[in-house]
């Protein structure tokens, strides 16, 4: 069992920047790999970065040059820097974490950027 908690979410003018971090707990020697995933009103869930346990970086197109995943393994916390948000980066964003026979999830924290 992994359990994932996020925080930092919350309400920003486009142009701004926010961070999140999502601590994991539990059986965190058996992640892969760790990302986030957002969902806008009336969408689906899409990858935005992912972060795996050799270091190895993705990211989606929309937030390349603007968003950084990072983690800091001391304290089994990931983050995601998201700089010059824009409205449509608007969405709940999930924290996610890839084991060998499962994926597990966060509650989601929501961002919403103003224009």
């Amino acid at each position: 069992q992994v359990q994932l908690v996020e925080s930092g979410g919350g309400l920003v003018q486009a142009g701004g920047s926010l961070r999140l971090s999502c601590a994991a707990s539990g059986s965190i020697f058996s992640i892969i790999a760790m990302g986030w995933y957002r969902q806008a009103p009336g969408k689906q869930r899409e990858l935005v970065a992912a972060i795996t346990s050799g270091g190895s970086t993705n990211y989606a197109d929309s937030v390349k040059g603007r968003f950084t995943i990072s983690r800091d393994n001391a304290k089994n916390t990931v983050y995601l820097q998201m700089n010059s948000l824009k409205p449509e980066d608007t969405a709940v964003y999930y924290c996610n974490a890839v084991l060998v026979i499962r994926m597990y999830w966060g509650q989601g924290t929501q961002v919403t950027v103003s224009s």
